[in-house]
């Protein structure tokens, strides 16, 4: 997929950003949709599935284990409950999302399964899930003993626990969720801050035997029923064209189809809280349009229990800082250190050569902002939500810029550029 996009993008500022556009599917709903529709017994379509590699990875691994995939004139057709080994080892490429939710789901087959990755993932901790999956029963292990991948997992016969995460992590409370499913008794998971329910929300919509009570989940052994299911518009993508717009005056764009359910939308508070001038709309089949309009924003700060809901918004966020008046301070969000890249590192590296003045802490950032951009080349160190933030700060800085390893946006966004080619407008 990354030989169709560019490894490096130019852009020309300033620029406004105008218009209305659709964002590709939510890629965090498309993983476990795939996964649940393998794990049902039945057939279920899915439509308006994320188009990025990474999802493209996670829809080959069903396959692999044994689900049987069609295409349809606006997605797929999955056809599952009858899972087997996989003749191979199977690859989630860069996916951090993937690699854990199939973890969980291989912890639940009665039989040997190998998950591995690409350079990024192999360096992204696995123990995390290593550890309650093998309370479960199952066992882990590979070259570094289940901690980082790949992973060898001989799954079945697993028991509920009771388990309280160190950090709150859906993908860490996805798996031992997943796992639960397939085991006997009750399977309890305790988070220290509510983080997305994407998981709880689908597994309850296709029968299982569920529970959330405030940060607390508990579920027992189900049997999963297949669905006909519509994934919404990733708001983690919106949040790039929401603030860049946001934060430059005379910008005006429109997102239409963006899911913003719990633990989804903190970004939008976020921007109020900056003095965005936003506008939510509701539509058909519980998505949400958003209109915003630039104006200048101020600094605020970003409480760590606020950063597991709007975790992956925070490199946008980081650039409507950058432009807003005054220090945006960011706490909590050690996590970043742990995504595709060190990404408070290269937050900061990014901002840095846009001008921007940045102090690095070991669980955030300071970032001043209200100084005019300039144009910068930005390393995006393959990681596709570094390459998006870089190129919307390009789009406020007057002169030529150039994001270098922009072609890592295919894992997620693989139209990203032609959308911001349809939406810039000069300044």
């Amino acid at each position: 997929m990354t030989s169709d996009i560019a490894q490096s993008l130019s852009v020309t500022g300033p620029t406004r950003l105008v218009g209305r556009l659709e964002v590709p599917g939510d890629k965090s709903i498309s993983h476990r949709a795939i996964l649940l529709s393998a794990l049902a017994d039945g057939r279920s379509s899915l439509r308006g599935l994320s188009d990025g590699a990474d999802v493209g990875h996670t829809l080959a691994a069903v396959i692999a284990l044994g689900a049987e995939v069609a295409s349809t004139d606006d997605g797929v057709r999955i056809t599952g409950g009858r899972l087997r080994p996989a003749d191979q080892v199977i690859d989630v490429g860069n996916s951090g999302t993937g690699i854990r939710l199939l973890a969980g789901v291989a912890a639940g087959l009665a039989f040997r399964t190998e998950l591995d990755g690409d350079a990024s993932i192999r360096s992204r901790p696995m123990d995390r899930i290593a550890t309650p999956l093998r309370l479960m029963g199952a066992e882990i292990g590979g070259p570094s003993g289940g901690a980082f991948a790949p992973l060898v997992i001989s799954g079945g016969g697993l028991h509920g626990i009771d388990y309280s995460t160190p950090v709150a992590s859906a993908q860490v409370k996805s798996a031992i969720l997943l796992a639960g499913i397939a085991a006997d008794g009750t399977t309890v998971v305790r988070e220290p801050a509510v983080s997305r329910r994407h998981t709880e929300e689908m597994l309850l919509a296709r029968g299982a035997d569920l529970t959330v009570d405030g940060t607390t989940t508990s579920v027992r052994r189900s049997a999963l029923k297949p669905l006909d299911e519509s994934v919404p518009g990733d708001p983690s993508q919106a949040a790039f064209w929401i603030a860049g717009a946001a934060a430059v005056p005379g910008s005006e764009v429109t997102i239409t189809n963006v899911y913003l359910g719990a633990a989804r939308d903190g970004f939008l508070d976020v921007l109020r809280r900056m003095g965005a001038e936003l506008h939510v709309i509701s539509e058909a089949g519980g998505a949400f349009a958003v209109q915003v309009r630039g104006t200048q924003l101020r600094a605020t700060d970003i409480e760590p229990e606020e950063v597991p809901g709007l975790v992956d918004e925070i490199p946008a966020l980081a650039v409507a800082a950058a432009l807003a008046i005054g220090v945006t301070r960011i706490r909590g969000a050690a996590e970043l250190r742990v995504k595709e890249s060190d990404r408070i590192a290269t937050i900061a590296e990014m901002l840095t050569g846009f001008g921007v003045r940045v102090a690095e802490h070991s669980d955030g950032l300071d970032i001043t902002g209200g100084s005019s951009l300039q144009p910068a080349r930005v390393d995006c160190h393959g990681d596709h939500r570094i390459a998006m933030a870089a190129a919307i700060a390009a789009t406020a800085a007057p002169g030529s810029s150039r994001i270098d390893g922009f072609d890592a946006v295919a894992t997620s966004y693989p139209a990203f550029a032609d959308h911001l080619a349809l939406l810039s407008v000069g300044a």
